[in-house]
């Protein structure tokens, strides 16, 4: 089930101590409306009621969507202990073939939430950004901008069409806004191939971290 509790928080805006909300675990199929304010990020935000101020709370919380095998750590604060990590692993590979994660900021959680009510693996979605940024990067990015957009991170945004016509949307960051790029399913396909034909680019066991950093390590 869910598990929440009450935690002291400061309004970014007037300072005051609030007490707020958190939710230490998620369980979406006891509680599936709650996937939606994941989704969107609306779970992680909360109003001051002293000077209406919209603050972001950042906090440990574990989702859980049983239907679909997944659990995603979300760590604020970067690592977990050891121990943790094999309480929780040895714990899934008993329910089953889960598939494990950890992430660092809600955006990232958010993302993998919606690739996997996608249907898509999160280490191929990688991959075809790496592809797309060094495609985009040789014919579609000035000079000036070569820097910031390397440094730029795509997020899966969304998947529409069916079939051989589904296109990918990414978006990014550059020159102060936020930019959308479409790519066609064959592009998902080929990198699937690629990861099939090279089996060392495969992640970790336990909640392993999958992002453009882990992907860079295995391509060194």
């Amino acid at each position: 089930m869910s598990i929440t509790t009450m935690a002291t928080a400061p309004c970014s805006k007037c300072g005051k101590q609030n007490q707020i909300k958190v939710y230490k675990s998620i369980n979406i199929s006891e509680n599936p409306e709650l996937k939606d304010k994941v989704r969107d990020g609306s779970l992680f935000l909360w109003e001051c009621p002293h000077c209406s101020q919209m603050n972001l709370a950042r906090y440990e919380t574990l989702y859980h969507d049983p239907e679909k095998k997944v659990m995603f750590w979300l760590l604020p604060e970067g690592e977990l202990s050891e121990s943790q990590m094999q309480a929780i692993t040895m714990h899934t590979k008993a329910m089953g073939n889960y598939t494990l994660r950890r992430v660092n900021d809600m955006g990232s959680l958010m993302e993998k939430v919606l690739l996997t009510d996608a249907g898509l693996d999160d280490t191929v979605l990688e991959m075809v950004k790496y592809v797309t940024k060094m495609e985009m990067l040789q014919k579609n990015v000035d000079e000036e901008q070569k820097e910031e957009f390397l440094a730029s991170t795509f997020h899966f945004y969304r998947s529409e069409g069916e079939d051989q016509e589904r296109i990918l949307t990414f978006m990014y960051a550059l020159d102060g806004q936020m930019l959308g790029v479409n790519v066609g399913w064959n592009v998902y396909q080929d990198c699937a191939g690629i990861l099939e034909r090279n089996p060392q680019i495969k992640p970790a066991d336990g909640f392993a971290r999958i992002d453009a950093g882990w992907l860079s390590s295995k391509l060194i």
